[in-house]
């Protein structure tokens, strides 16, 4: 079975974070939930609190086979500041693994030097990054092992990607049309 990290910190992004990881979820995908701080409980940008699998520390990195960040300012700033996650992000690259980023937290993978050439973003946000390379003419951009989406309303096309990656095309069409997804290419 596939398993991806979504790590979580105060201030994430709910859309994107919940429907990534229902969309994996639904695609037998399995999906480890990870709080930076002690706290098992972390509160969205929207006053969302979801509950955390593990703490950052406790995951076994050669385990996953891809890491996803959701967006929101202060979740990404956190997630772009965070040692054990930028670790983690240089060690994934390393291998090899997947990875993901959605909305801002771009920003997160530009600061451990794992961003490819080719990404997109929230509106904005490549400014702090760098526009050469940015495109805001797809919901979802791959590049190498690593994927990035635009913000929330991509956040269901964006896992089924992940999805199609991880578990193939067969898999990635029967959730795709089980959400009634059709807008999602």
């Amino acid at each position: 079975m596939s398993k991806v990290l979504v790590p979580l910190a105060n201030g994430f992004e709910e859309i994107e974070a919940i429907n990534i990881i229902d969309v994996l979820r639904r695609a037998e995908i399995e999906v480890i939930i990870a709080s930076l701080d002690d706290k098992s409980a972390v509160k969205g940008a929207h006053n969302v609190t979801v509950l955390a699998d593990a703490k950052i520390e406790d995951v076994d990195v050669d385990s996953l086979d891809m890491i996803v960040l959701p967006g929101g300012w202060d979740g990404t700033v956190a997630l772009r500041d965070d040692k054990r996650v930028q670790a983690i992000l240089k060690e994934m690259d390393e291998k090899g693994k997947n990875i993901g980023a959605i909305c801002a937290a771009p920003l997160a993978l530009h600061k451990a030097g794992v961003l490819k050439h080719n990404y997109t973003c929230y509106p904005s946000i490549e400014e702090q990054i760098r526009e050469d390379g940015f495109s805001d003419k797809k919901m979802v951009v791959e590049d190498g092992n690593v994927m990035t989406s635009r913000g929330p309303a991509t956040a269901i096309c964006f896992a089924l990607e992940i999805v199609k990656k991880l578990k193939g095309n067969q898999k990635y069409l029967d959730v795709k049309s089980a959400l009634l997804a059709e807008y999602c290419n």
